[in-house]
C-alpha cells in the first residue's frame, strides 16, 4: 500500500491513544529494567529458592538480559509508531503481536515467583497492555488503516 501523506485522513483518537499508550509502555519498561538493576540481589535470592546451594548451576545474569530485551522491544515499538500514524496496517498488527508477546512474557514471569515489587509492576502493566490492544483493534483504527482499500482509485 503506497500512502501519500497528503491523502491520509486525520488519524482518529484511537490511533493517538494507541501511540500515547505505547510510549507509556516504553517508559514503564525502562522503569522495570532499572528496577532489575537495583533489585538484582532480590531477583537472585528469589531464583535461588528453587535451586540447591551446592548446585553447579550459576544464577542467571538478569541485568544484561533485561537491558538487551528492553532495548530491542522499546526500539521496535518506537520504530513502528510512525508507520501506524501513517495508516500502515502491517505496523498495527506488528504492534498487536509485540504487545501480546509482552503480556505472555509478563504472565510467564509471574510463574517464577519474583520479588513482590516485580509482581506489582507485572500486574499493574496488564491493564495498560489491554488498553493498547483495545486502541489498536478499535473500529476507528481499523477503518483508518484500511482507508485506502475503500477509497476510489487515484489517477
Amino acid at each position: 500500500m503506497d500512502h501519500q501523506l497528503d491523502d491520509l485522513p486525520a488519524a482518529p483518537r484511537s490511533v493517538g491513544l494507541a501511540v500515547w499508550l505505547v510510549v507509556v509502555l516504553v517508559v514503564v519498561g525502562a522503569a522495570v529494567t532499572a528496577l532489575t538493576a537495583v533489585q538484582r540481589d532480590a531477583l537472585i535470592d528469589a531464583w535461588s529458592v528453587g535451586h540447591p546451594e551446592d548446585s553447579a548451576i550459576q544464577p542467571p545474569a538478569f541485568v544484561p538480559v533485561a537491558v538487551v530485551l528492553y532495548v530491542v522491544f522499546a526500539g521496535l515499538l518506537l520504530v513502528l509508531l510512525p508507520f501506524l500514524r501513517t495508516a500502515h496496517n502491517w505496523a498495527r498488527w506488528s504492534l498487536v503481536a509485540m504487545v501480546v508477546v509482552i503480556v505472555l512474557a509478563t504472565l510467564a514471569s509471574l510463574r517464577t515467583e519474583p520479588p513482590a515489587l516485580f509482581v506489582v509492576c507485572a500486574i499493574a502493566s496488564l491493564p495498560l497492555d489491554a488498553a493498547i490492544l483495545y486502541a489498536l483493534l478499535h473500529r476507528d483504527t481499523t477503518a483508518y488503516v484500511h482507508a485506502d482499500a475503500f477509497a476510489p482509485a487515484r489517477g
